[in-house]
């Protein structure tokens, strides 16, 4: 397991949901599950410790998918649930100690949130989440959620926008009601530079050259919904300081939601105090 394209590897067996019930029974089989990059892709699979043999391989998307904790099944269930359909997939740890659960999933989560995450051991105290073996809804995200370069310079760019020219947010606001299709496609009209800025962000599949369009497509998407919930979530923890400092943002706009979009605010008012002398 101590090749280069494992990212994570833990002792844990699979469980299968009793046929016509929420009862999940977990298989004796020793196993472990390992987080791989192949070809640019996560890939999730179980490996059966017997037999050295691959018995499953999932392919996931960042945002897609989530490793909860089952809080009603007995022992230490876990399930893999996907926000684009209704798979799940269930796994009970097999460590003789159960010391080490909560760090292991919530690595698992940082990797399924970004491909590029890197592993982090030992901090954590954040209470690992859990969900009802009928998974009604989507959780939140991971304390150690990051966010890449990348997506924090796209945020940056919506949120200046979107908010720049608002009234002071609420402590009750979130970013889905801010970074909704309604609020960002007329920012795509009205700034027409943003869409070239974002588009090499963005997936490599898409049609080209850069549309509204196919903007408008992507923010209407459920994933795009997933990701800004996710981020959402992260900031709520407060533990993302070091991480908006990516956005030239002071490191206290990480502990919040509402210091974030205050920050984003005056970060915005400033840019147009210096373009207003600009063309004076």
């Amino acid at each position: 397991m101590g090749d280069s394209g494992t990212l994570l590897a833990f002792k844990a067996g699979r469980a299968f949901r009793r046929e016509g019930t929420n009862f999940v029974d977990p298989s004796p089989a020793k196993g472990a599950i390992l987080l791989r990059k192949e070809d640019d892709l996560l890939h999730l699979m179980w490996k059966n410790r017997t037999s050295n043999e691959v018995e499953e391989d999932l392919i996931l998307f960042p945002s897609d998918a989530t490793f909860l904790k089952v809080s009603q099944a007995p022992g230490r269930v876990y399930v893999l649930k996907f926000s684009s359909s209704n798979q799940r997939h269930f796994f009970w740890m097999q460590d003789a100690s159960s010391a080490r659960d909560e760090e292991f999933v919530n690595n698992v989560n940082g990797f399924l949130m970004d491909p590029d995450y890197e592993a982090s051991w030992g901090s954590s105290s954040q209470p690992s989440t859990s969900t009802s073996t009928a998974g009604a809804s989507q959780s939140s995200a991971p304390s150690n959620f990051q966010a890449t370069p990348e997506q924090l310079a796209q945020l940056q760019q919506l949120l200046t926008s979107a908010v720049g020219s608002g009234a002071p947010p609420h402590s009750d606001v979130s970013l889905n009601d801010i970074l909704t299709p309604a609020n960002i496609t007329p920012l795509f009209t009205s700034h027409p530079d943003l869409i070239p800025t974002l588009f090499p962000h963005l997936p490599p599949d898409l049609p080209m050259p850069p549309s509204p369009e196919v903007l408008q497509r992507i923010i209407s998407s459920p994933q795009f919904r997933s990701a800004v919930s996710s981020f959402d979530q992260a900031l709520r923890t407060g533990l993302l300081g070091g991480l908006v400092r990516g956005l030239g943002l002071p490191e206290e706009a990480g502990t919040g939601i509402e210091p974030f979009l205050r920050a984003i605010q005056s970060q915005a008012e400033s840019e147009r105090g210096e373009d207003s002398m600009d063309t004076d």
